[in-house]
């Protein structure tokens, strides 16, 4: 996973949206994902802070070693990206700088409440479209996004 802009890259980041849903989304399944998140990040010392949300409610948060608040500030701005949106962070990121432009000036907005760097995906319910999301922060862009991408797919098979 890179900074690509590639128009390639960017359809396999909405293939991995489309791929990575969920037939229901409960507080149960935010707890199992992010039990299953903080082990992958715990097995490899990443210095991360973790964050599921549904409907506005935060239903697991963790920040390991190495994170701090600002992690959590970062969480938050990629969280509003994902739900102003409904694409990942890294998405909507690597789109807007595959055409040239600034994400906050396309879109007019605050960049201290959106930041549309790696780490928020959007969880998605068959039948009902996004739900919330699941969000990593602590590493570079890429990194957060493939960690949030390796940890669904698992969880998912």
């Amino acid at each position: 996973m890179n900074d690509d802009t590639s128009q390639e890259f960017l359809d396999e980041l909405l293939a991995q949206e489309k791929r990575l849903v969920f037939a229901l989304f409960d507080n149960d399944t935010a707890i199992a994902l992010g039990t299953l998140l903080l082990e992958i990040a715990r097995e490899r010392s990443l210095p991360v802070a973790m964050d599921i949300t549904r409907a506005g409610q935060q239903l697991f948060h963790a920040a390991l070693a190495g994170s701090s608040a600002d992690n959590d500030e970062w969480i938050k701005r990629k969280v509003a990206t994902v739900m102003r949106f409904g694409h990942s962070s890294f998405y909507m990121g690597r789109s807007t700088a595959a055409k040239g432009v600034d994400f906050c000036t396309r879109y007019l907005l605050d960049p201290m409440r959106y930041a549309p760097q790696g780490g928020s995906f959007p969880i998605v319910v068959v039948g009902t479209g996004v739900v919330g999301t699941v969000t990593i922060s602590g590493l570079p862009q890429a990194e957060d996004h493939a960690l949030v991408v390796e940890a669904l797919t698992r969880f998912l098979a």
